[in-house]
């Protein structure tokens, strides 16, 4: 049966304890760092597909469906295993979203971002007027290790970004892996932040704070966390300025990390509130119990960790153990009473300090005899680079800008909006003169420049065990940005960067014997990202093969622009002839090219010809097409392939191309339309093979004889094969479905729930959109709605979990609307109760909280 695991059962209801937890002072704070690293190309500003994230596109789009998402409308159930209240968690808990995250789900999970948004409004009616949203660092560096500069960019651009997106400043700032010394809480408090959240670890001392006239106490120790974390610290800092520091609970904090302490919301919830003082010992100073972990522990690190929280805070609240809280509210309440010093350059996740973004200190994910050594020539390279592009920077930036770096810190505005006028504005405050259209494209060539100087210093590119990770190619591919646009930028002196660059990381030895060292990880991943407007044109050029495109349309970050376009087609083949301007929207650089594509139809043989092309051409062009044209009427491949050569060919910066040259996710969307029909044949095949001999492998189980692995695997590919099909098939076959389970049961056959179940949790989900869309008709058709019943209570018969999440919220968000509509029929209401209960909602008890997410 698909089930959810029973991790957030309703409790029996009764009347909070008496006197209030606010009376006792009693509180809890849980503070959840929802971040990811930065995974867009460089050079396309998205995400490309990721196949270890499979069957989803991505890491992003992975996580959110099993967190980010999640955590917005989290269920607790009764003990039928029936959704009984669905509740934001964000709105009763302290979090904080990485911006470049916050960016990603902007665009591609709006749903949950404007959830994210609204829980940060409710909370502040709930806690006082303090949002429980905090800021962070804005692309997650290590900021000890970081120079003055880049730490002020990193706390500014977090600001920046935060106001846009909340409405306000923040009160606080999550500092990347709560990496912090005196100097960076120094930086964050100039820059107006209240209060930061470290590990106890980082307490070195502390003492209580004077009254007035009295000279202060004795510093007591607090080494080896040994802190009080029911209490916050001020920490004193330079000229009379102070922050706030809250010290988690660490023991709480790592059992929910790493202890399973997410199996059961009950027992989160005591030991939360466990940490707290008993009541008859509470004396007039108030507690705080609060922990600290990533956020993903909360559903993807812990499968329906989030339905634990949920359940946890509304457990806590309803047995009036404590009050729950953020840090805002709690501060402004009880402001500090005590002072402490931290330890400088130390953080949560590095028993070394921060060695592990800088040396091989031991700390890693635990593969067995690799070793760090690349930690410290990888940062080094990237120190190079940043220390040699500043005064090339600064050089170039000085007839145009009034101050690069005032202009830099004020550069995320334009990040966050991109448009003409916004660019223009920019510019007017920033620049020495007016511009021209040039000197706009190369200055914001350098902006983009500083931008990934930034992002090259993502911490996630030291934190694991190999330099060729995906995590650390990313933070290369970043320095790769850089050196290119330092090349288009400085001439010489900026390509020379780039042997030198090469030169270090030599010395960052990899674990992989044909991995070698960085700089082979350098050309084998990164220089194969690079691109260049031909590119885009080439890829532009080679997709138009396979899929139409508007006489505008884009790829990721280009406008595509038309002018001529041209097919011809001779039995299979076929041969495009165009030419389109390519034009960045990052940095406004255009240029107009002329291509050719040659698929000889079917499979993968194709190849193409782009090159830079003016209007003064024409002439020239209309020639080549019309001499294309008539060798293709007479199937003359030869004349073809001369045609194109001769029209290229004259063109040094001419390039040829073939599928291989398509970014990743058209190159996998082409293959698997090429690949179509190819499976389809082989899933035949195996198919009639499993039937001429069931009949065989039936008798064969019923003697208890091995199965001979050939037909195993052929009954094991088959079955799966056929199963998802029905699943995915339209019209949809339930008895079909159901004979198919049936025969997979009776074969042993061990289906492939993760590939099946997403496959059902997609195809429920497209039904409940048609029924969404059916509700907007003249007539709804109850057809529609019947068939998604049998398909909810087919699917809850699969032998593994259904991800019904995305219906069920749809199904919440249309019930008012099927109650309220007087076109409805009691067949259709019936039936629509039916549904819900099919998709395991308790529809009778359901209970609905504010800020939870509208589809």
């Amino acid at each position: 049966m698909s089930k959810t695991k029973k991790i957030a059962i309703m409790p029996e209801p009764s009347g909070p304890v008496s006197p209030s937890p606010e009376q006792h002072k009693r509180y809890v704070c849980v503070h959840g760092h929802f971040y990811q690293p930065p995974r867009e190309n460089p050079w396309l500003e998205t995400v490309e597909v990721q196949e270890s994230a499979h069957p989803y596109h991505d890491w992003n789009e992975r996580i959110t469906a099993e967190c980010y998402s999640t955590n917005g409308a989290s269920r607790i159930v009764n003990s039928a295993n029936q959704i009984v209240r669905i509740s934001n968690n964000y709105s009763r808990m302290s979090f904080n979203f990485g911006p470049t995250l916050l960016s990603w789900l902007a665009e591609f999970a709006p749903v949950t971002y404007r959830t994210i948004l609204d829980a940060d409004r409710i909370s502040a009616q709930r806690f006082s007027g303090h949002g429980s949203a905090m800021a962070q660092v804005y692309n997650h560096i290590i900021m000890p290790l970081a120079n003055d500069r880049d730490c002020l960019t990193q706390i500014r651009w977090g600001k920046a970004d935060f106001r846009f997106r909340f409405g306000r400043d923040p009160e606080g700032m999550w500092l990347a892996e709560t990496a912090a010394s005196r100097r960076v809480l120094d930086l964050l408090a100039k820059e107006g932040i209240k209060f930061t959240i470290l590990a106890p670890a980082q307490c070195a001392r502390i003492r209580p704070l004077p009254k007035e006239g009295q000279a202060p106490g004795e510093w007591i120790d607090t080494s080896d966390s040994k802190v009080d974390p029911s209490r916050p610290y001020l920490v004193k800092l330079d000229e009379g300025r102070t922050i706030t520091v809250f010290f988690y609970d660490g023991p709480v904090s790592r059992a929910v990390a790493f202890e399973g302490l997410l199996n059961s919301g009950e027992y989160l919830a005591n030991r939360i509130v466990g940490s707290l003082s008993p009541r008859e010992n509470d004396g007039p100073a108030p507690q705080l119990a609060h922990i600290a972990t990533d956020g993903e522990s909360y559903g993807h690190h812990h499968r329906h960790g989030e339905m634990a929280l949920t359940y946890a805070f509304h457990f806590i609240e309803q047995q009036g153990l404590a009050k729950l809280t953020n840090y805002g509210e709690f501060l402004e309440k009880f402001p500090s009473s005590w002072e402490a010093e931290i330890f400088d350059n130390t953080s949560w996740s590095c028993v070394h300090g921060v060695e592990r973004w800088r040396s091989n200190c031991g700390c890693n994910t635990g593969r067995a005899g690799w070793n760090q050594e690349w930690r410290a020539p990888l940062r080094e390279a990237l120190d190079y680079v940043r220390d040699n592009v500043t005064p090339l920077s600064e050089e170039f930036a000085k007839p145009f800008l009034k101050d690069l770096w005032a202009a830099r810190d004020a550069y995320v505005h334009v990040i966050l909006n991109r448009n003409p006028e916004n660019i223009q504005a920019f510019f007017a405050e920033h620049a020495t003169r007016q511009l021209t259209a040039q000197e706009r494209i190369r200055l914001l060539e350098l902006l983009e420049l500083q931008r990934h100087t930034q992002l090259m210093y993502t911490s996630c590119g030291w934190f694991f065990d190999e330099i060729s990770g995906i995590e650390t190619v990313q933070i290369i591919a970043y320095a790769g940005r850089v050196l290119q646009l330092a090349y288009q930028l400085f001439g010489e002196k900026g390509k020379e960067l780039e042997g030198k660059f090469l030169d270090i990381l030599k010395n960052a030895k990899s674990n992989i014997a044909e991995m070698s060292d960085g700089a082979q990880v350098y050309r084998r991943w990164v220089l194969g990202m690079r691109v260049g407007l031909e590119q885009v044109g080439a890829h532009y050029a080679i997709s138009s093969i396979f899929r139409a495109y508007p006489e505008d349309g884009y790829i990721f970050c280009y406008d595509i622009r038309r002018h001529e376009y041209k097919v011809f087609s001779s039995g299979r083949g076929r041969v495009a002839l165009g030419t389109a301007t390519v034009r960045s929207r990052i940095t406004g650089e255009c240029e107009m090219v002329a291509f050719a594509v040659l698929h000889l139809g079917g499979d993968q043989n194709l190849s193409a010809a782009v090159r830079s092309y003016s209007p003064e051409e024409q002439e020239a062009f209309n020639n080549f097409v019309t001499a294309v044209s008539g060798a293709m009427a007479q199937a003359n491949l030869p004349d073809i392939i001369r045609s194109i050569d001769g029209f290229f060919h004259h063109d040094r910066s001419q390039t040829s191309y073939s599928l291989r040259s398509l970014f990743s996710d058209e190159q996998h969307r082409i293959l698997q339309t090429i690949l179509t029909s190819t499976l389809s044949e082989v899933e035949e095949s195996l198919r009639r093979i499993y039937q001429d001999h069931a009949s065989l492998l039936h008798f064969i189980r019923q003697s208890n004889m091995p199965t001979p692995p050939a037909l195993a695997l052929t009954a094991n590919f088959a079955l799966n094969a056929a199963i998802r099909n029905a699943v995915e098939a339209d019209p949809f076959d339930a008895p079909a479905l159901s004979s198919l389970l049936q025969q997979a049961m009776t074969d042993e056959i061990q289906l492939d729930g993760q590939i099946i179940g997403y496959s059902a949790g997609k195809r429920m989900h497209a039904v409940m959109q048609q029924l969404r869309d059916t509700l907007l008709a003249e007539f709804p058709s109850l057809e529609i709605l019947q068939l998604a019943t049998t398909m909810a209570e087919c699917f809850r018969e699969l032998p593994f979990e259904v991800r019904f999440w995305d219906s069920q919220n749809l199904w919440n968000y249309l019930l008012d609307q099927v109650r309220n509509d007087p076109r409805l029929n009691e067949a259709w209401r019936d039936g629509y109760r039916r549904l819900g209960i099919a998709l395991g909602i308790a529809v009778d008890e359901l209970v609905v909280e504010e800020g939870v997410g509208k589809p």
